[in-house]
């Protein structure tokens, strides 16, 4: 059973106010799964992280060493060795240090691809229901922005966090055993540079969210307006549009200059904090040294100790805004990824048996968009037609028409009531298995960028060249075809735009003939045609319909009038049933929608 609109209302609102709760870092562990395949580069960039780290640790006492034993006669000949074991060290540092940046570069670009195709998979997924509440533009904001920000945390960020945690951990081991007095003023230098961490953080996680938030609002709202552009323009809506996209990208500006302006006294303070710890400690160091209490190779390697502490805590700063900020994409990609399509296969999914026939049955189906709950779409509608018949639809807009067309898709499930293929309810199919069975030609079709081949074999990509012709013949679209500069080899631009709409449904109902599914759905195929070409794809169509089930919704009633069945809608109900005459005759609805749209359509003649 599908959930009630209010139901999934209220799953969409608990779904937003948990995404302003979270400022931890645990949305990161989302990416544990896309990680733990390439354990071996892990390892790798572990292994280096180690050696350069250890390297590093390894300079201040060689430096140690060189002052307290490699500036006197008696020790001269040890000098060199010195400087030869630093450049030994030098070259350990770079050979580990590009071995790191290899593997978690390569982590980076290889697990955000995964991400990205894993996304996409998911949303392909998704009912309608999904993206009545979530805008486009907002979802390829989140494959494209949080996903590139997830990115720079994986091959670089966190690479860095971990090299300098490292080097802390290592820096305040060493600065012990150097010096127990010096240590304890850095120990607490430490636990000081904590407060501003923590404080800042949460504000940091908070701001980042709402950034990526509003850069999303923008990229949503300029796809949409960029989409119809062609309306825009003809509506002169340009200035409105820029003046709402302005406001759009100011609120996107305004919010990360907030979460900037943050970060910028996050690592002020701590990069303050932590060097002016610094020259306390040297000068205390100085005064020691001053008094024989230690010597000033032992006061070198305490400093470089106590630089590299400062210097972790620094670059720990700014990772950890990174780090936020990467949190707040997972926890935004993880929200889609969350996401249940209302609509799936069964754990035992029954199998159609195979050639399916294409017989359907609505039985008192009811059914409510989760968006209007209140507001049946369905009520009570029942409906049969057998294998092989030809059923037009009719009534006016939102009869629930177009309802019946996506219920019988399965991208919706009906809140009551059975709808069965072939006697067998298909809450009980694979929808994909359902959908295989299936040809639809839409009122607006869809035409993808590409050649016109690949539009055409979108009904079957296994088709040769051969049945891609046939079936443009048999659409009437052929004509066109031939006449363009590369024939079925030619670009059609993003959505068509380079076709009339004319030539745009002829290349969906070519489509649909060469998917050759025995139901087919027709939703007013010929509407954008000229009276020529409609003629030939009611040809075309007559052909394809044959032996065929085949539901149309029609409003242009002259389409329909040679079919034997017409079921009339309003509100969601069936209030007539019949042949064209049969219809006319009785009076009601359906005579009153004929005398209209064919006395307007004598005056238009004389």
């Amino acid at each position: 059973m599908a959930q009630s609109g209010e139901d999934y209302a209220n799953q969409v609102a608990h779904a937003a106010a948990g995404r302003t709760k979270s400022r931890s870092l645990r949305p990161l562990r989302r990416l544990a799964p896309f990680l733990l395949p390439y354990r071996l580069h892990i390892g790798g960039a572990a292994f280096a992280l180690l050696c350069s780290s250890t390297a590093t640790l390894v300079v201040p006492q060689a430096v140690r060493r060189m002052i307290d034993h490699g500036f006197n006669s008696a020790n001269s000949a040890l000098i060199g060795q010195y400087f030869l074991s630093l450049i030994v060290v030098a070259a350990v540092l770079g050979a580990a240090t590009a071995l790191r940046f290899y593997f978690v570069t390569w982590l980076g670009e290889r697990v955000i691809a995964d991400l990205r195709k894993a996304v996409f998979s998911h949303v392909l997924s998704l009912t309608p229901s999904f993206f009545e509440v979530t805008r486009t533009g907002e979802v390829l904001s989140r494959l494209t922005a949080d996903a590139t920000l997830i990115q720079t945390v994986i091959g670089s960020s966190v690479s860095v966090a971990l090299r300098n945690v490292v080097m802390l951990i290592g820096a305040l081991i060493m600065v012990f055993v150097t010096s127990v007095k010096l240590s304890a003023v850095v120990l607490a230098a430490v636990m000081l540079l904590m407060i501003p961490l923590l404080l800042f953080g949460r504000l940091i996680r908070t701001l980042s969210r709402r950034s990526q938030d509003r850069v999303a609002d923008t990229s949503a709202r300029a796809g949409e307006t960029i989409n119809a552009v062609q309306t825009v323009q003809a509506f002169t809506h340009e200035d409105i549009d820029r003046a709402d996209f302005s406001r759009d990208v100011e609120s996107s500006f305004s919010t990360a200059i907030r979460r900037t302006r943050a970060r910028a006294m996050m690592t002020g303070v701590v990069i303050f904090t932590a060097f002016a710890v610094v020259v306390g400690v040297l000068w205390m160091g100085a005064t020691d040294v001053m008094a024989g209490r230690m010597t000033a190779g032992e006061l070198s390697q305490f400093i470089l100790y106590a630089v590299f502490v400062a210097s972790g805590f620094g670059a720990i700063t700014e990772t950890w805004g990174d780090l936020q900020g990467a949190a707040g994409a997972s926890e935004r990609l993880g929200e889609i990824l969350d996401t249940r399509p209302d609509v799936r296969a069964p754990s035992a999914p029954v199998m159609l048996s195979q050639p399916a026939r294409g017989a359907v049955q609505f039985e008192n189906v009811e059914f409510h968009y989760p968006t209007r709950p209140d507001a049946p779409a369905l009520n009570g509608f029942s409906m049969r037609v057998a294998p092989g018949e030809a059923v037009a639809l009719v009534g006016p807009s939102g009869a629930g028409k177009s309802t019946v067309f996506l219920l019988l898709l399965r991208f919706f499930e009906a809140q009551r009531g059975t709808i069965t293929f072939d006697g067998i309810d298909i809450a009980d199919l694979d929808p994909r298995d359902l959908r295989r069975n299936i040809s639809l030609v839409a009122q607006d079709p869809a035409i993808f960028s590409g050649t016109i081949a690949d539009n055409i074999r979108y009904g079957r990509p296994d088709a040769s060249d051969d049945d891609v012709r046939k079936a443009a013949e048999a659409a009437a679209a052929a004509e066109f075809i031939d006449r363009l500069p590369q024939g079925y080899l030619t670009l059609v631009g993003e959505r068509g735009i380079t076709l009339s709409g004319g030539q745009r449904q002829r290349l969906a109902i070519a489509r649909a003939i060469l998917r050759d599914a025995p139901l087919l759905l027709l939703d007013e195929a010929t509407s954008a045609l000229d009276a020529e070409n409609e003629r030939l794809v009611q040809q075309g169509l007559a052909n394809l319909m044959a032996g065929r089930t085949t539901i149309v919704i029609a409003h242009r009633l002259a389409t329909i009038q040679r079919l034997k069945r017409i079921i009339v809608l309003d509100q969601g109900r069936v209030v007539g049933e019949g042949s064209h005459a049969e219809l006319v005759a009785s009076g009601g609805l359906y005579a009153r929608l004929a005398d209209l749209q064919f006395s307007q359509g004598m005056a238009l003649a004389v």
